[in-house]
């Protein structure tokens, strides 16, 4: 089976040249001229109109995308860098890889129990980048241009410069290089609206996969707005089939009027090579980023101080969202923008100064976008009604990300109350001590209660929930004691909306008998 899979493209042009002779044969060599020629305009009459010649259409569209690619491969440029790093006596060397980036592995030798002598090696690396001005500025992934001591850029003409590091953002991967020699007129891409792309629209991506220089591939935009990846902490990428490989990144990608609307970042692949998911960060957010570096050599980031999630269907049946659109708040932290601004938990936010909010990842993208001090308006949907929220936004750093907790002080253990209570949905609850609280950074008076089993293939089992979660509200009742749980877990209904607290952080889910 295997080989006649193999041998079947084969197979058919072989069968198509001998119907093709066949029908060249039926005429005798008798016939007249004109018998032909009529035969073979019967014949081309029944051929379908998409295998004819081409038409003048055709055949202007035949030279489009050359006579585009022409225009934009002096855009994209090479990018080489060197970087010193350590290198152990087994050959292993250590931090980043270059290529980590795609393929997930690097050359460290974890087996290695006692620590190796070191020394410096150099390590070189390549991708891609596009200019953005023609006095060299050159827009690129932070991944290509990290930890590089040197930068090399080649450009399409092969004339090549030194270039520095003018900022980057690990947060995105986006990075913004110059070039150190004084250059004028380069040609710069013109900067394109991602927004307005659509899927299924064509697409070309311009880069150096493998070092092979200027390479071009097409393809369509075969997603948009893709995200938990895990590639970087605000991911809005576009996702597109056109070809893209190592040293892709940092390369351009086209629509068809020219415009740069994405940076090539990444692919998903088993295999090291392209798998037909390439993935580029919108030129939208890529500006936005790139903005900032060129006029602080940083980014500032708007923080709104809130735990989000996305709505399933579930959840939007349990809070009468018809369509399940927007972003759920799961928790408010305590002097935050949020807080101050009426935010609470359990609101779901569905849009940001007029602009819909699509999912989590659109609210958290959104927010990172609006400016530190500004005051921004937030519609959100609490018990049905439309509310309208002013919201001024603070700078998102580490001090408030990390702060966001109450202090756990008063650790000492003390004995559980071990008040089991059992119920239809498979859940054992427990009331919380005060350690307990402290533990899970819960204010002393607030309520909750200690899930303490959960039975396997139960109604909570399939909502997720698990040993040591806290229930802090059914059905926006709050869980202060075993009493109420048993009250509301209890009753005659087949749904229960959960606010759960694990860990550090909390979420809603719908418990559905």
């Amino acid at each position: 089976m295997k080989k006649h899979s193999h041998l079947s493209p084969i197979y058919f042009a072989v069968l198509g040249a001998v119907l093709f002779t066949c029908s060249a044969g039926s005429t005798t060599p008798n016939s007249s001229n004109a018998a032909s020629a009529k035969e073979k305009q019967q014949i081309q009459q029944q051929i379908p109109q998409g295998t004819r010649a081409a038409t003048p259409q055709l055949e202007a569209f035949r030279y489009e995308l050359a006579d585009l690619a022409d225009r934009l491969i002096p855009t994209v440029v090479n990018v080489q860098t060197e970087a010193t790093v350590k290198i152990n006596n087994f050959g292993g060397l250590r931090g980043d890889d270059f290529f980590e980036y795609f393929f997930n592995f690097g050359f460290g030798n974890p087996r290695q129990q006692q620590k190796p002598k070191e020394r410096e090696h150099k390590r070189q690396g390549q991708g891609s980048g596009v200019i953005i001005s023609s006095s060299g500025q050159i827009l690129t992934n932070n991944h290509v241009v990290k930890g590089a001591d040197q930068i090399t850029v080649t450009l399409a003409d092969k004339r090549e410069f030194k270039a520095k590091i003018v900022g980057t953002d690990s947060l995105t991967d986006i990075a913004v290089i110059q070039i150190e020699s004084e250059v004028k007129d380069l040609p710069a891409a013109t900067l394109g609206n991602s927004d307005a792309l659509r899927v299924g629209e064509w697409v070309i991506a311009i880069g150096n996969p493998f070092g092979l220089s200027q390479t071009v591939t097409k393809g369509i935009v075969s997603a948009k707005d893709v995200h938990g990846r895990g590639l970087a902490t605000y991911e809005n990428f576009i996702q597109t089939d056109a070809a893209i490989n190592p040293g892709n990144s940092g390369g351009g990608l086209f629509n068809l009027s020219g415009e740069l609307v994405g940076i090539n970042s990444a692919i998903f692949t088993r295999s090291g090579g392209f798998q037909g998911i390439g993935f580029a960060i919108p030129t939208n957010l890529a500006t936005s980023v790139m903005n900032d570096l060129l006029a602080d050599g940083k980014v500032s980031r708007g923080w709104l101080g809130v735990n989000i999630q996305d709505i399933n269907q579930s959840l939007a049946k349990a809070l009468n969202l018809n369509p399940a659109r927007g972003a759920l708040i799961a928790e408010v932290f305590d002097n935050s923008p949020a807080a101050k601004g009426g935010i609470k938990a359990g609101d779901v936010v569905r849009s940001i100064n007029g602009k819909i909010v699509e999912n989590a990842n659109d609210l958290r993208n959104t927010v990172a976008t609006l400016r530190p001090g500004e005051n921004a308006e937030f519609e959100v949907l609490r018990d049905g009604k439309n509310l309208k929220l002013k919201i001024n936004i603070a700078l998102r750093d580490e001090n408030n990300l990390a702060g966001i907790m109450p202090d756990a002080k008063d650790k000492k253990k003390e004995p559980q109350q071990q008040l089991p209570a059992k119920n239809k949905w498979g859940i054992e609850a427990a009331e919380l001590t005060r350690a307990q609280k402290q533990a899970a950074g819960l204010a002393e008076s607030s309520g909750g209660v200690l899930v303490t089993s959960v039975e396997d293939k139960s109604p909570a089992d399939k909502a997720g929930l698990k040993k040591d979660d806290i229930i802090l509200t059914a059905n926006h009742k709050s869980m202060a004691n075993l009493k109420e749980f048993n009250s509301v877990f209890n009753a005659d209904s087949k749904t229960l909306l959960l606010l759960v607290r694990r860990s550090d952080s909390q979420f809603f889910t719908v418990l559905e008998k």
